[in-house]
């Protein structure tokens, strides 16, 4: 019964796939036919399929739709210079890559369902990131199927999970994660607070589950260690994607007195939190995660600039970080060169262009930078299998937008650069794009090298024989 339920959850998924993808101009309704012709000598292959399990319906719906159009694009971007290369039967197959999406409407146990309906369905590839709750349910599962089930194990690529844990004391031979885990972030943050002599109050907000309460934990410690004179007055815990008024939340922020307020939160629960801290009157600062995206800078308008500072792996505006003097976690050392810059235009403008409409203006380079690493692992490997994928993968080395970033073997977590903004005028000096037609960007104020954004882990990886 169970099986018949899941394949009729992912027929009915794959329907709205093939809907949803066919809107997008056609972006790998047929992979099979958007490949390249194959190089001489090879054959073409079937589309192996990438399987993503997130939230496509209930609150975070809109994080869940914006990251298909990332995957589709570097799809269908690696697709159009043939697939990847695999030796089946003695002789070299290019075999386009094919997103295939399962809703797990935002809940571990859909994503558990859903893991088993992909896995059935044929797929040996998963990828996941919009919720650290769910990718540590799928980490264990994928552990115990992989050990079960030897001859159809399954390799997990994470993009957007950021629970520390999840490359430190739950790390896994099979989990790749590509975005810089939560400690970082806080890290990369904190290098612009030391220098906010205004900053006497913090009040800290968080999601009320594993990566919302890292982050406050790292965010008191951090302080702790590097702003003393800095005092918590507040840390508040509220229930994932169920608040629709946060005025109560934003009234007890300014009445605190805090100066600034450090979260983690993302989605519509970030984006509630500031139009509510604007409708109180509320003018202190948000250090944030995600405050770059998804309606923040609409929300909060001209009482942001300045205010809303950001932490990502690369924002649109890197280009005018370039030659910048002081935009690096060490006074006077130089930003990007100008090479770097004119690449991260390059690759925004793309992006830009294939997708015009305002609304889905949500672009991150490191998803991209996933999928390259993919296919360039299954093309070394010159195999589909999850364990010669995951091997390779130990190696990833991506150069793409003048970013470079590297898998670390001891843990799986990809090291990259990583860049601090603020919230500021599209026009103003370094702001020359702005974010979903809101009329606001993010300008440069920090780069870290990914030897800066670095830290170190506590993962102890079982490998398999």
């Amino acid at each position: 019964m169970t099986d018949t339920l899941n394949r009729r959850r992912w027929l009915a998924t794959s329907t709205a796939t093939l809907a949803a993808l066919t809107a997008l101009g056609g972006t790998l309704a047929s992979a099979h036919a958007q490949a390249q012709p194959a190089a001489a000598g090879n054959a073409l292959g079937a589309p192996i399929p990438v399987a993503m399990i997130e939230g496509l319906s209930g609150p975070f719906a809109n994080t869940g739709e914006a990251v298909i159009r990332n995957l589709a694009f570097a799809i269908e971007r690696i697709n159009q210079r043939g697939g990847v290369r695999i030796r089946e039967g003695g002789r070299d197959v290019q075999r386009p890559l094919a997103l295939t999406r399962y809703d797990n409407k935002g809940q571990t146990e859909e994503a558990l369902s859903t893991l088993r309906a992909a896995i059935d369905d044929g797929a040996r590839i998963i990828v996941q990131g919009n919720s650290s709750a769910v990718a540590a349910a799928l980490i264990d599962a994928i552990n115990k199927h992989n050990e079960r089930e030897p001859g159809k194990r399954v390799v997990f690529l994470n993009y957007s999970a950021v629970d520390p844990a999840l490359t430190n004391e739950r790390c896994s031979f099979w989990h790749f994660r590509f975005d810089a885990h939560a400690d970082m972030r806080v890290a990369a943050l904190m290098q612009v607070i030391r220098e906010d002599k205004a900053l006497r109050g913090a009040y800290l907000i968080g999601q009320d589950y594993s990566f919302g309460q890292a982050v406050l934990r790292e965010a008191r410690r951090q302080l702790a260690a590097q702003r003393p004179d800095v005092q918590v007055l507040a840390e508040e815990l509220h229930p994932l994607g169920r608040i629709k008024d946060f005025l109560p939340y934003a009234a007890k922020i300014k009445a605190s007195g805090a100066q600034a307020v450090i979260t983690g939160n993302w989605g519509n629960d970030l984006t509630l939190l500031i139009k509510a801290a604007r409708e109180v009157g509320y003018e202190g600062k948000f250090y944030t995660f995600y405050g770059n995206a998804l309606g923040a800078p609409a929300a909060i308008g001209e009482a942001g600039i300045g205010k809303v500072v950001a932490v990502a792996e690369w924002l649109p505006n890197a280009a005018g970080a370039a030659g910048a003097a002081g935009v690096s976690g060490a006074p006077g050392a130089p930003g990007l060169s100008a090479a770097a810059g004119a690449a991260s235009d390059a690759f925004y403008q793309a992006f830009r262009q294939r997708f015009p409409k305002p609304q889905d203006d949500y672009v991150h380079l490191r998803m991209f930078m996933m999928m390259e690493s993919l296919a360039q692992a299954m093309s070394r490997a010159g195999s589909a299998e999850a364990g010669a994928i995951a091997r390779e993968l130990e190696k990833a080395q991506v150069d793409l937008g003048g970013q470079r970033g590297t898998m670390r073997v001891a843990d799986h977590q990809f090291q990259q650069p990583l860049m601090v903004g603020v919230m500021d005028r599209q026009g103003a000096p370094g702001v020359k794009f702005d974010v979903e037609g809101s009329g606001y960007g993010f300008r440069v104020i920090r780069v870290l090298a990914p030897a800066e954004a670095e830290l170190p882990t506590s993962c102890r990886m079982p490998r398999p024989v």
